[in-house]
This record gives C-alpha cells, sequence and structure tokens, in this order.
C-alpha cells in the first residue's frame, strides 16, 4: 500500500485497507511521547493507557466516575449495545460492567486482540469482532444503543456508516458519535502549521493538509452543523455539542501547555473547550 498516494484519488476499498494497516500498526495508547514501560497488554499496561485516555477526556467526560458524562451508563442494564471501533477496550468494558449486552467491532487486528485481552484480563465477557462500520455484519434493528468515539471519519465513506448506523438501530434506540471538528481552535493551529509552517500550502488541499496532521490512514474533519444534518438524513432526532482536551485552550507545546494550566483556572478550560473543542460529540434517535 503506497502512503504517500492521495487519498481522495484512492479507491475506496484501498482505502478502507490503508485504515486498517495503519490502525493495526498504531496502537491507540496515548503513550506516543513517555512510551509506557508495562509489558503491552499487561494489567499495569491497560491501566496506564487508562489513565492517560481518562485525564485527556476529564474536561467534558467525567463527572463521578470515568466517562459518566458522556455514556450513559445508568440506562445501558441489558441492552444490546454496539461500539463501533473497540480501540483499546477502555468503553467497552466499563458498558459491560454497566450490565450491557456489548459488541465491540475494529477494522484492526490489534484492536481486536487489545480489547479481547482486556476483557479476559478482568474476567469480562464481549463480543469483539473484526468488522468493517460501512458494512455491518448485522441484521436490522439489532441494537438499542450505537457508540463510537473518534472512528467514523476515519472511513473511506462516513455517510455509508451513518446509514448503517441508523438500520442496525431499534426503532427506540440511539446512538452517540464523536468525529474531529474542522473549526477547533488545536484543528486550526494544525492545519496553520502544515500550510504555512511546513510549506504545504503550495501542496496540499485543505483537506489533504488536515489528515496529513492526525492520526490514521485518512480523516474526515467535520463542522458542527454539517455533521449534523449527514445524521438528520437517517434520523429525526439529532443534536451535538463541541468538547475538546487542553491544547484546544492552550495551543502550546506540551510543557509550556502544562506550566500555563498550573495558572488557569479549571473552570476557564472547561468552558474554552464547549467553544473550540476539537469534537464534535453527536446524540441521535428515533431512526428513520
Amino acid at each position: 500500500m503506497d502512503m504517500t498516494k492521495r487519498r481522495d484519488t484512492m479507491d475506496p476499498l484501498h482505502v478502507q485497507e490503508g485504515n486498517r494497516q495503519w490502525w493495526t500498526r498504531n496502537t491507540m495508547s496515548y503513550d506516543w511521547v513517555d512510551m509506557l514501560s508495562a509489558e503491552r497488554f499487561s494489567a499495569a499496561w491497560f491501566d496506564g493507557i487508562d489513565e492517560r485516555f481518562i485525564h485527556a477526556s476529564r474536561l467534558f467526560a467525567t463527572d463521578r466516575t470515568a466517562f459518566d458524562r458522556i455514556i450513559p451508563f445508568e440506562n445501558l442494564a441489558g441492552k444490546r449495545v454496539l461500539e463501533i471501533g473497540c480501540g483499546m477496550g477502555l468503553h467497552c468494558e466499563l458498558m459491560v460492567r454497566s450490565g450491557a449486552d456489548v459488541t465491540a467491532i475494529d477494522l484492526s487486528e490489534t484492536s481486536i486482540e487489545a480489547t479481547r485481552r482486556r476483557l479476559d484480563l478482568k474476567g469480562l465477557k464481549a463480543r469483539v469482532m473484526w468488522a468493517d462500520a460501512e458494512k455491518l455484519p448485522f441484521d436490522d434493528r439489532s441494537f438499542d444503543f450505537v457508540w463510537s468515539w473518534g472512528v467514523i471519519h476515519h472511513s473511506a465513506h462516513t455517510g455509508r456508516v451513518v446509514r448503517q448506523i441508523a438500520r442496525v438501530l431499534d426503532a427506540a434506540g440511539s446512538c452517540r458519535v464523536m468525529v474531529y471538528h474542522r473549526h477547533g481552535l488545536g484543528t486550526q493551529m494544525l492545519l496553520f502549521r502544515q500550510r504555512f509552517l511546513t510549506g504545504g500550502f503550495m501542496r496540499y488541499s485543505v483537506e489533504e493538509s488536515l489528515y496529513r496532521t492526525t492520526d490514521g490512514f485518512t480523516a474526515r474533519f467535520y463542522v458542527q452543523d454539517q455533521f449534523e444534518d449527514l445524521f438528520r438524513t437517517f434520523f429525526d432526532d439529532v443534536s451535538s455539542m463541541l468538547c475538546g482536551q487542553d491544547s484546544d485552550v492552550v495551543p502550546l507545546p506540551r510543557s509550556l501547555r502544562s506550566l500555563v494550566a498550573k495558572f488557569v483556572p479549571r473552570e476557564i478550560f472547561e468552558r474554552r473547550q464547549a467553544k473550540a473543542g476539537s469534537f464534535v460529540f453527536l446524540q441521535a434517535a428515533s431512526p428513520i
């Protein structure tokens, strides 16, 4: 697979294969800067990546327990739940612990292995399987809730994924999905650096500049109301909010950002991430 070829000129099947290869090689383990010393897929390794994930999401995701502000744990007991893109398995684990009957899918063999090992270590059960979200291998109305965190914008055709989500959801079901925000402050800083500071202005389109600055083989960045409109094609009830991380409030290198954060009240961080965050978090119900 030629990883330097323009993604927007590639056959969608090749884009999905590029996605599979990239995410199989690169785990979403939050250890790009300070590599975790624990053995991969050990209990200590999972604890380490969970700590980083929870901390990075603290401004918008957690009230009393991890991610309780964005995942409706209190409503999941006994429900049929589909997770699209299980990654290293933390959200899958948390939903299983809430009593949900979870099916977790991913394009990446590494993610499948990681999530299965996590559940085995903790004595938990879920169906974890390889699948392409553009062609979900499930019957119509198979699930009560669909969860996907930072995944479907990497797909060759995001709209096909949304159609599939609506198809497999029960008439009374709902979904919650996060994608990257085109107008987030962190996104704009990445775009500026790629386009102007590294000479990409003459070589790459805006879209190509964006996905060259982020994780994954390819990625789309969505304007909030446009992403809502995409879901309104398939759902009657759609709403969204912006959210983000420390870098969306103080877009400085990690060491400087940590220093500044010591002098900025938490309330300011929370308020700013809700206006300039790099994530669009969408909820949809009543599939058409």
